[in-house]
């Protein structure tokens, strides 16, 4: 089982974004059972962000509100909260106020309900050299008043620089069938090296990959087998996606092309396209030359969790069907738009 911190945490872990960060998120009594769902599952790897809604309601609300219900519950999940950006904005600061800033604000939002166990900066700044910027957040490790540092959405230099200035515990990256940059441009080498885990949010391709049941329905073989997105006007209106370049009416045909693909092989194997997706990138887990990687897929229901944690087991077979699958299916277009892929593996 891999380890954060020092702590003991499932090969899958749980993303909190969809439960505060969209525009009409679930009842909240929905997202205490979904929590409590991926915990007694196993996975007790939760990922959430100061970012993840507003100043007035983000995870750290959310996860005051959940630990208040259940206290017996904090010391069994290993926290790790994004943070860093300018309060109220999506602009990275990286520097010594904004960074004590934010985590002085978790902790107050939190009041002692739950431990931060690891926090990161959502996004490098460039204005501020990330080795100073983690130095500013060592000192609450060193306080006692954070269990560790993580790095989100870094290149490998920059790995290594935070790494010279204070242990690194996790770096958390987009990875799936539809963002392998990590593979190509030294990220994965770099964390295997130095003995890092990768924290792989978004393994279902950002709803590419999720199967296409409804809300607090309890999903049917059939249903399983399809994907939530067929075509671009699938898409929710509201829906960040809308302004992702991968998802745009001119590539969307192209690049579904790869989820049919994946469809066929789940079928096959009696699984659903997130279960093979899930067991993808737990396959590239530890494998020869690879860091220890952690999936943290999003759910706001116990039936999609409940999914979520049975991937599928992928044999060599599989995986070489699959690679063969990105080879002749890459994805077309960035996975963010210009002005934010400036700040990607920074």
């Amino acid at each position: 089982m891999p380890e954060l911190v020092g702590k003991t945490v499932g090969p899958v872990g749980y993303g909190l974004m969809g439960l505060t960060w969209r525009k009409n998120p679930p009842p909240a009594e929905q997202s205490y059972e979904a929590m409590r769902t991926a915990l007694s599952l196993g996975a007790n790897n939760w990922n959430g962000g100061e970012l993840y809604g507003s100043p007035e309601r983000n995870s750290l609300h959310l996860l005051n509100e959940y630990f208040t219900k259940y206290p017996g519950d904090a010391e069994k999940v290993v926290l790790s909260i994004k943070g860093g950006l300018k309060k109220g904005e999506m602009a990275p600061d990286g520097s010594r106020e904004n960074v004590r800033r934010s985590i002085d604000e978790c902790l107050k939002v939190l009041d002692g309900k739950k431990s931060l166990d690891l926090f990161e900066c959502a996004r490098v700044d460039p204005k501020t050299p990330i080795a100073d910027t983690v130095g500013y957040i060592a000192e609450y490790v060193k306080e006692g008043k954070l269990g560790g540092i993580s790095l989100s959405e870094v290149g490998a230099q920059s790995i290594r620089k935070a790494h010279a200035v204070h242990p690194i515990s996790a770096v958390e990256v987009e990875f799936s069938l539809w963002a392998t940059d990590i593979l190509e441009n030294g990220v994965a080498a770099t964390c295997a090296e130095l003995g890092i885990p990768i924290v792989a949010y978004s393994p279902l391709g950002r709803g590419f990959l999720v199967s296409a049941t409804l809300l607090n329905q309890r999903p049917t073989a059939n249903a399983l087998q399809t994907g939530k997105y067929k075509k671009y006007s699938d898409i929710e209106p509201d829906s960040m996606l809308q302004h992702m370049p991968r998802f745009q009416p001119d590539v969307f045909d192209e690049n579904i092309k790869l989820l049919h693909a994946v469809e066929d092989m789940a079928k096959a194997k009696g699984a659903t396209p997130a279960q093979i997706a899930i067991g993808w990138v737990l396959a590239q887990s530890g494998a020869k030359g690879m860091p220890t990687i952690i999936p943290i897929p999003g759910a706001t229901t116990s039936e999609r969790i409940e999914e979520n944690m049975k991937p599928a087991k992928l044999n060599d077979e599989d995986m070489k069907a699959l690679d063969e699958m990105l080879k002749k299916f890459p994805p077309i277009g960035g996975r963010y738009h210009e002005s934010q892929s400036a700040l990607l593996f920074a």
